[in-house]
């Protein structure tokens, strides 16, 4: 007889489909790109290099610089020391870096290779530096990677004066240039004299001047990354990037940090503010005020747009927590939450922020993939789409709009330019949002006249 008890079903652990994050060495390879005459080096095969510098330049829609040990067979069975060692001597001797930031690969992590015995065994040109970080491909995230080699730059270079240099430090956790720029733009605004590390504005948004620069002028100097050592305090944004590098300074160089969510939305923006403020013994200037009551003003006057509208957000853990946060001062309801970098404290203070605006039915998940999401919106639907490009399967599947936000977004332009962070940022998430939830109801009204007249 056939055994009519029902069977259990069991969670999927083994197999992620259509992953919301990608690898660790993506990651890494960005942070390197964040301080100034830095070449990144991918420790491991070609292939790897030319995908993660490829993952990034359709992002970003510029050149990802980065060379490679260009692994063999024989790298594989040997280990790759005499790669790195030759590569290291081509790349100072044809492009001249100030520093190469070494990452490993799968590969490279596999064998075991020692990094840091290799960079101790280098001949490296007087005034050149070479640091490195440990990326396994096959742990962690993009997201890990970045604050891995965070780590990894403070670790050879952050040094510990007797005085202070009176300044302040900023990590601005994985996010675009013009957010950077943003988040500088109001500490300056605070009169803030600051840090912050990595910089990749004016690098990954360079401009064109008709000829080519393999390194523009932007990034964090190996000055200033030696200066963080003292610095007067760390503000660690997008705390659950950059609380590992704040940690490894604070241990080797005994520097405070406050660990801050990314200030997306009102809330967050007014804490990263009025840290600055406390700790700057500054007031608020009349431009950020002013700034503030337009977001509030905005707010107000679009609120019947969004109030108990269903959201799906969905990408990186720092930018979806400030996603969500935003979301529900909006008034909607974030009915689905996820990332797919494993993080049980993301799951915690998603949570958190969901019980705090009352929004107990939503549902928020680490280490998920969009495949799951999407089984959660066919049983489940919801009005809009927020998070990266991948997601537009979902969108065109189940008819429901999209806005990008966050990393990566390949098949739109202009967004890496435009700051979601600050009061500034949040106007534009507001006008993405609301211009795509009322295209909808424009589209639903015209729908239900042509029923009417048919």
């Amino acid at each position: 007889m056939l055994d009519a008890t029902p069977k259990k079903i069991t969670e999927r652990r083994a197999l992620r489909v259509n992953p919301c994050k990608t690898c660790e060495p993506v990651g890494a390879m960005y942070a390197a790109l964040g301080v100034h005459r830095c070449m990144p080096h991918s420790h491991g095969s070609q292939g790897c290099c030319s995908y993660h510098r490829t993952f990034l330049a359709r992002h970003f829609k510029e050149p990802a610089i980065a060379t490679t040990s260009s692994f063999t067979e024989g790298a594989c069975v040997f280990g790759g020391g005499s790669n790195l060692k030759k590569a290291v001597k081509n790349v100072f001797d044809i492009y001249d870096p100030d520093v190469i930031a070494v990452h490993t690969t799968c590969l490279s992590e596999t064998i075991g290779d020692d990094i840091n015995t290799y960079i101790q065994q280098m001949e490296i040109p007087e005034g050149k530096i070479v640091v490195h970080a440990n990326t396994p491909s096959y742990a962690g995230s993009h997201i890990v990677g970045f604050g891995n080699m965070m780590s990894g730059f403070i670790q050879y270079l952050a040094e510990k004066k007797a005085v202070s240099n009176g300044k302040i430090g900023i990590f601005p956790g994985f996010v675009n240039p013009g957010d950077m720029r943003e988040m500088k733009r109001l500490a300056g605004l605070m009169h803030g004299d600051y840090i912050m590390f990595p910089d990749t504005s004016g690098v990954m948004d360079a401009p064109n001047k008709g000829h080519y620069e393999m390194y523009p002028k932007g990034g964090t100097t190996i000055e200033e990354i030696r200066a963080l050592g003292s610095v007067e305090k760390i503000f660690a944004l997008g705390e659950l990037t950059t609380k590992a590098p704040a940690i490894k300074l604070k241990e080797k160089c005994d520097v405070d940090f406050a660990a801050l969510p990314l200030p997306m939305g009102v809330e967050a923006t007014d804490q990263y503010i009025m840290e600055l403020s406390h700790f700057l013994h500054t007031e608020v200037p009349e431009s950020i005020e002013e700034e503030r009551g337009q977001l509030v003003d905005i707010m107000l006057d679009a609120h019947a747009n969004f109030y108990q509208k269903t959201a799906a957000i969905y990408g990186d853990p720092d930018t979806v927590l400030g996603l969500t946060a935003f979301a529900l001062e909006l008034g909607m309801v974030p009915k689905y939450v996820l990332t797919g970098t494993k993080n049980r404290e993301f799951t915690k203070k998603a949570e958190a922020l969901l019980a705090k605006f009352g929004a107990n039915d939503c549902k928020a998940v680490d280490n998920g993939d969009l495949f799951e999401l999407h089984q959660w919106i066919k049983n489940d639907p919801v009005d809009i789409l927020v998070g990266t490009t991948h997601g537009k399967y979902i969108a065109k599947a189940e008819d429901i709009p999209l806005v990008r936000a966050g990393f990566p977004i390949l098949d739109r332009y202009v967004h890496s330019y435009m700051p979601i962070v600050g009061y500034r940022g949040a106007m534009r998430l507001l006008e993405l949002i609301g211009n795509a939830l009322m295209d909808r109801q424009d589209r639903d009204a015209a729908d239900e006249d042509l029923e009417l007249v048919m």
